[in-house]
């Protein structure tokens, strides 16, 4: 459980970053909905929050302004006194083939993927070290574990994420800090939704388990990272793909 924790979810809006606000909220956790998009979202995951008995608030910010991420993780601190858990769930796609893969396109999801979980990161760990507590997660991606074509910008950007993972989870463990990336598989999201018929057969097929996975699935191992059960567990990539990276 994370009671009385105050937790800050990027990307919240939609998704499975709406879904790891509505549980880490079940869980006893006050809520900030982070959202670079659209407002009315996250304010309809707030409401949800709230409606369901739990408390949420929302706050606009791109995580890939290093400035802007800054001053969020400042005005958090200054309302609510203090920062627990950290979910590094914003990002991006920009997909096609590397030899028409753009610069702008590379940067892009560079930029939200990966930079903007250093940058949260960045601002939050002088608050965790004077805390001697804290709860980092990162949100990978089994295209950072396997590769994927098609996705050379996202799947760097999420290796770069495992990376950099191990390094906070070393610099930060002597002061009871955990950091830990999740990486999950085929998720049934809007985002997965656009693809045909054929191509989720298709990805079905290499899965073990035969089936795509839920937004529940990734938010409950969320949870429970974000939790005092975990509290002996840092530096670890887990997979919630079903089996793919077997």
């Amino acid at each position: 459980m994370s009671t009385g924790k105050v937790a800050l979810v990027t990307g919240a809006g939609r998704g499975i970053g709406s879904e790891i606000a509505r549980t880490l909220a079940r869980d006893g956790a006050f809520v900030i909905v982070n959202y670079n998009g659209s407002k009315e979202r996250a304010k309809a995951v707030a409401a949800e929050i709230q409606a369901a008995g739990g408390d949420a608030a929302v706050y606009g910010c791109n995580v890939a302004d290093f400035s802007a991420c800054e001053a969020m993780i400042r005005d958090v601190i200054k309302e609510y006194g203090r920062i627990d858990i950290l979910v590094n769930n914003a990002g991006i796609t920009r997909d096609g083939l590397l030899m028409k893969m753009s610069e702008e396109d590379f940067a892009a999801v560079i930029d939200t993927n990966l930079k903007g979980a250093f940058h949260t990161i960045r601002h939050a760990s002088r608050y965790f070290l004077k805390q001697r507590s804290g709860r980092i997660i990162n949100l990978s991606s089994v295209s950072g574990v396997m590769g994927n074509a098609g996705q050379a910008n996202y799947s760097a950007s999420k290796a770069g994420v495992i990376g950099l993972t191990k390094s906070v989870a070393r610099e930060l463990a002597s002061r009871g800090i955990t950091c830990n990336a999740v990486a999950p598989g085929f998720i049934e999201t809007d985002m997965t939704a656009v693809l045909s018929d054929a191509a989720k057969e298709n990805l079905k097929s290499e899965i073990p388990l035969g089936r795509t996975g839920s937004v529940r699935d990734v938010a409950e191992l969320v949870a429970f990272l974000a939790s005092e059960r975990a509290g002996y567990i840092t530096g670890q990539v887990i997979s919630v793909d079903g089996g793919m990276c077997i």
